[in-house]
């Protein structure tokens, strides 16, 4: 769609969300709340989440100074193209505002409610044009989260339907259609039943909110990320899917795991669940699901690691015990009178499937990981680990430089050397060699400093892993220097008949 004004009647939580998910589209925005200093939050708002909005990515003409406030719900209405109401989860108060809207608005003009629970049908009580209204329910933040519930009421118009696909289509959202009017829609419903049992769980002392938390982000949430309830399920029945896991877990039903009642788990119901798992999982066999669900919570995990939190806390711990363990089994840390490899052999790994870009080959980005983890490794070595780290000092990159060679392809085993070409009392230069089967695939030299952590400048090394550093330079001083390293990047011209 080419660019539009988007009509927002309330700026709350929600509103301002929209407002930050049109604008990032390249949008104009038209808004109102009848709330006093609500411009001003709402500015406020969208320049709190602008950089996420950023780093989700941009649209072309995406800029937050497309905003202009109105003076009423009226205003908003005749000069928006879409008209998406915010107001208070109250019959009355929506009813209200919805007659403004539709009594300004052009007849063709859509109006959305985001009522999170409420029926279109009941809201559309009064309109002169009860067709062009629906619901469209988004989830918070809504400028990162895609669902959006489109739910149509009686008198809705399948133009109107439609239109509302486009428009969130347009905003890069996931438009679900709820094909029955009911209250509460389908997520709600079932975000509804966690919450109540949760409720009764803490109420009864069976557990704490953080532990009912725990359950959750470590376990089925990650899941969920990438499949709902009915295809994970569908997978927990092995190769019989859906139908054998009812088979089997069904009596369970009859359990009190809950205080939801369950319904009979009569023919029909079990036709319907292996039938509706069927065909979302298409022509995909039990095996390559089972693929695309690691690979998905691989990826939600990974990418929970920066943060700490979750699942990502427990990556970062294993990453860090298996290089411990490595480096107890293949090289034990440096100690006084050791014999030094030259160069050293301390990290290796396999190409792994978030490593590959479009062309089928380990991408440049995973090059510069798997280097990283190298110098980690040798940081181990020398006694630079997680402890040191926590007395704050640590060892920062200043500079790298990478030199492709070859390809490398998914589950290829890739084993690195380190050399270390240089040091003083503040810096490493190393060197590391990536091969494949003998073959050089990538060299990666990097240029390292020592730094005082809590003080933000760069200091000299610890006595222990200062005498490492010494140790390991010495032992490598006589290695020839490889013809990759201190090299520059430029064109070279070509003299006439070369």
């Amino acid at each position: 769609m080419t660019s539009r004004t988007i009509g927002l009647a309330g700026t709350g939580v929600i509103g301002s969300g929209w407002a930050v998910r049109a604008l990032a589209r390249g949008h104009d925005v038209v808004a109102w709340d009848p709330a006093g200093g609500a411009e001003d939050r709402l500015r406020a708002a969208i320049e709190r989440a602008w950089p996420s909005a950023i780093r989700l990515g941009l649209f072309p003409g995406a800029d937050p100074t497309r905003l202009r406030w109105a003076g009423s719900a009226e205003e908003v209405a005749a000069s928006a193209d879409w008209v998406q109401e915010s107001a208070p989860e109250d019959t009355d108060v929506k009813q209200s505002l919805l007659r403004r809207l539709d009594g300004a608005a052009e007849a063709t003009t859509v109006i959305a409610s985001s009522s999170s629970g409420l029926l279109p049908s009941r809201l559309a009580d009064g309109l002169d044009h009860p067709e062009r209204l629906l619901i469209g329910h988004p989830f918070n933040p809504v400028y990162l989260l895609p669902l959006v519930e489109v739910v149509p009421g009686e008198a809705t118009s399948q133009e109107a339907v439609a239109g509302a696909i486009a428009h969130y289509d347009d905003l890069v959202m996931h438009p679900l259609v709820v094909r029955n009017e009911v209250e509460g829609y389908l997520s709600d419903r079932l975000q509804e039943a966690l919450w109540r049992e949760n409720l009764h769980l803490v109420n009864e002392g069976v557990a704490t909110t953080a532990e009912l938390d725990d359950s959750i982000v470590y376990g089925p949430g990650l899941r969920w990320a990438a499949m709902g309830t009915n295809l994970t399920f569908h997978l927990a029945g092995g190769e019989g899917g859906m139908r054998h896991m009812l088979s089997q877990f069904g009596p369970a039903l009859k359990l009190p795991w809950t205080r939801l009642q369950a319904p009979e788990l009569n023919d029909d119901l079990i036709e319907a669940m292996a039938k509706g798992c069927d065909d979302q999982a298409g022509d995909r066999t039990i095996a390559e699901l089972e693929r695309q669900r690691d690979d998905c919570l691989l990826a939600v995990m990974r990418a929970l690691r920066p943060s700490g939190q979750g699942a990502g806390r427990l990556v970062a711990e294993r990453e860090s015990r298996i290089l411990d363990a490595k480096a107890a089994a293949e090289s034990e840390p440096w100690t006084p009178g050791a014999e030094i490899a030259a160069p050293l052999a301390l990290y290796r790994a396999v190409v792994e499937p978030d490593w590959i870009d479009y062309n089928g080959h380990m991408t440049e980005w995973a090059f510069l990981a798997a280097f990283g983890w190298a110098s980690d490794a040798l940081f181990r070595y020398l006694g630079i680990d997680e402890a040191y780290r926590r007395g704050g000092h640590s060892c920062y990159t200043v500079e790298t430089h990478l030199h492709h060679l070859a390809e490398a392809a998914l589950g290829e085993q890739l084993n690195v050397t380190t050399q270390v070409l240089g040091s003083d009392a503040k810096r490493l230069h190393v060197f590391h060699a990536m091969h494949r089967d003998g073959e050089l695939v990538c060299t990666g030299e990097q240029m390292l400093v020592h730094v005082d952590t809590a003080a933000g400048r760069s200091a000299p090394l610890l006595p222990r892993p200062a005498a490492a550093v010494a140790a390991v330079t010495a032992a490598h001083a006589a290695l020839p220097e490889p013809p990759q390293s201190g090299g520059g990047m430029a064109l070279r011209s070509r003299r006439s008949g070369d």
